[in-house]
């Protein structure tokens, strides 16, 4: 992955081609710009996210669950889920439609899906791991990295590993994969 690739990973945005083709300090500044128009624009999104996570407190999951699935755009349901904490969170995740918690999970780091995985009702957590195996193998692989062993036998469970470890020896998930392998 080169520099410019590493500084932009972060906007899930394939890197245009003629970037690549600028020298290095003006691959850098470009970066920096990318970042600093992101900055201006998303200033305050994080206390919005709060004010949201508040006052969805308030208001029943039945009310704010089909508002949440028509209305608010998975980044921004993410950014609230992560304001508001595991616990709660957890009660939304369990009632959320799959499809799109699914979408939602996409925005939120690793390390909290493993917690939110941890703490959701089993079958809730099962039908995820199985969707995301066959839907983002990739993303439930990035979870798993911070799965508890419990939930990482649900994914052993589900999940079909190629059979010859050359074709795993530069995967970037290899070691995940060793350990999901172990628990089959």
């Amino acid at each position: 992955m080169s520099e410019l690739q590493q500084a932009l990973a972060w906007t899930d945005i394939p890197v245009p081609e003629d970037l690549h083709h600028l020298p290095a300090n003006q691959q850098q500044s470009v970066a920096s710009y990318i970042r600093a128009v992101v900055n201006r624009k998303t200033d305050g999104f994080e206390e919005l996210y709060h004010a949201i996570g508040m006052i969805v407190k308030y208001i029943p999951h039945f009310v704010v669950i089909p508002l949440m699935v028509e209305h608010i755009k998975p980044a921004i349901a993410a950014g609230v889920c992560r304001k508001m904490g595991v616990d709660q969170a957890t009660g939304y995740a369990n009632d959320l439609p799959l499809e799109y918690f699914s979408e939602v999970s996409r925005h939120i780091d690793a390390s909290m899906m493993a917690e939110l995985l941890a703490k959701m009702k089993k079958h809730h957590a099962e039908k995820f791991i199985h969707y995301e195996l066959q839907h983002h193998l990739t993303h439930i692989l990035d979870i798993a990295e911070h799965l508890e062993k419990r939930m990482l036998e649900v994914v052993a469970r589900h999940v079909t590993l190629p059979e010859h470890d050359d074709d795993l020896l530069k995967h970037p998930h290899h070691e995940i994969i060793e350990k999901i392998r172990a628990l089959q």
